[in-house]
C-alpha cells in the first residue's frame, strides 16, 4: 500500500490532469457526451500505456544508452522543476502543446492518443518520474502495486475530464489558477527531491 499511494501522489501532481482540462474541452466541444467519454477513455489507456513502457521498458533502454538511474533523476528533476515554474508564474495552468499543433489537432479524427495523451497526460516529466520509481530488483508485487497506481491515476484523470465542464464553471478562472499554483508547488518539490536523492547518491560526502 505505501508503494501504491507513494507512486499515485507522486505521479498524479506531474499528470496533473486539471492542466489538460482546457485542451480537452476545446478539442471536443463538437462531440456528443459519448463521444466524451471514448475519447477521455481513449487518452487514459494509452495513458496507462506509456507509463507502464516507461516503467517496465525504461531502465533498459538507460542502460543501453549507458546512463546512469542517478543521472535521469537530475535531468527529470530539472524538467519536473522547469514545469513547476511555469504553473506557479501567472497563466501557468495553459496547454502544454503549441497553437500550431492544437489547430492541427481540432482537424483530426481522434485526439485520444496525440495531443491528450501524449505530450498532455503522460510527458517526459511523467515518463521519467515512471522510470525513477524502477528499483534495481523490484519484487512482483511492488511492480504490481506500481501498476496499479498508474491505473488508479488514470482513472482519477478519466473523472476529472469527464467533469472538466462542471469543475471549469464552478472553479472560474481565479480557481484555475490557485489549483494550478499548487499542483505546481507540490511537482516543485518532487523536482528538488530527485535532484536530492541523486545528488546524495552520486555525491555521498556532501551528505556528511
Amino acid at each position: 500500500m505505501e508503494i501504491l499511494l507513494a507512486t499515485f501522489t507522486t505521479l498524479f501532481s506531474v499528470v496533473n490532469p486539471f492542466g489538460a482540462m482546457p485542451v480537452f474541452l476545446t478539442l471536443t466541444e463538437h462531440d456528443t457526451a459519448s463521444g466524451r467519454a471514448a475519447t477521455a477513455l481513449r487518452a487514459c489507456i494509452y495513458m496507462v500505456g506509456v507509463l507502464a513502457v516507461s516503467f517496465f521498458a525504461g531502465q533498459y533502454i538507460l542502460n543501453f544508452f549507458g546512463i546512469n538511474i542517478h543521472h535521469l533523476r537530475i535531468a527529470g528533476g530539472i524538467l519536473l522543476m522547469r514545469s513547476a515554474f511555469d504553473l506557479l508564474t501567472p497563466g501557468g495552468n495553459r496547454a502544454k502543446v503549441s497553437d500550431a499543433t492544437l489547430e492541427e489537432s481540432m482537424h483530426k479524427d481522434d485526439i485520444s492518443f496525440t495531443p491528450l495523451a501524449m505530450p498532455m497526460l503522460s510527458g517526459p516529466g511523467s515518463m521519467a518520474v515512471c522510470i525513477g520509481l524502477f528499483t534495481e530488483r523490484p519484487s512482483y508485487l511492488s511492480m504490481g502495486m506500481t501498476f496499479l497506481g498508474f491505473v488508479l491515476v488514470a482513472l482519477a484523470a478519466y473523472l476529472i475530464l469527464m467533469s472538466s465542464l462542471r469543475l471549469t464553471r464552478f472553479l472560474g478562472r481565479p480557481g484555475m489558477a490557485a489549483l494550478a499554483r499548487i499542483m505546481g508547488f507540490i511537482t516543485l518539490a518532487i523536482g528538488v527531491n530527485f535532484l536530492a536523492t541523486a545528488i546524495k547518491a552520486l555525491f555521498p560526502g556532501l551528505t556528511q
